[in-house]
């Protein structure tokens, strides 16, 4: 029975690759590489962030170093989720894993930030209001034509691999996919020659 829900799984699986696409471009001036899934005219585009803008960007707004530290060495990826389909779509992020191996984790989420950093009083509460507001809503609803950005964090170090195992519901039915072979940013990168 195990082996035969396993099949059922991985040609379900299969099916939705066949469905969605993703595509890997390394950015010419800048090395950083960004990954867009795209299915039925939904789309997720991830953008590797390297450590010291995460660094620079949180100790702007008064994060102190230890703490921009943590959220540096992260994985944060710039992040756009599109609906330019047809269907509603929803999504939690609670639900996303975080896949290396056969192991898998959660993603670091605004909640998780807020637990891990609300009682700091050497943070101020304006840099936490304004990485809440950075980071991708944990929940959201998207009509056709709707879209948001923001930062996704996966709890990594720099340089590490994953796939992302995305759990979406679309005009009620869910859909799982998997982006594979994405890289937390190393803590450099060297630019392309041009």
């Amino acid at each position: 029975m195990r082996y035969r829900i396993g099949l059922l799984s991985f040609l379900f699986l299969l099916n939705l690759s066949l469905m969605a696409e993703t595509t890997v471009e390394t950015g010419k001036n800048t090395g950083l590489r960004t990954w867009k899934w795209v299915h039925e005219g939904i789309s997720l585009q991830l953008v590797q962030r390297l450590p010291d803008q995460t660094r620079a960007y949180v100790m702007a707004k008064g994060f102190p170093r230890d703490a921009a530290d943590e959220l540096a060495t992260s994985c944060f990826f710039g992040s756009m989720f599109r609906n330019d389909g047809s269907k509603p779509m929803d999504f939690d992020l609670r639900e996303w894993e975080v896949v290396q191996g056969t192991g898998t984790g959660k993603m670091k989420i605004r909640e998780s930030w807020k637990q891990r950093f609300g009682s700091r009083k050497d943070i101020p509460k304006s840099a936490r209001i304004g990485l809440n507001w950075s980071l991708m809503p944990t929940v959201q609803h998207f009509e056709p034509g709707d879209y948001n950005w923001g930062m996704t964090v996966y709890g990594l170090s720099p340089g590490e691999k994953f796939d992302l195992r995305l759990k979406i519901v679309v005009a009620g039915k869910p859909l799982q996919a998997v982006i594979p072979g994405l890289q937390c940013a190393p803590e450099t990168v060297e630019k392309p020659v041009s």
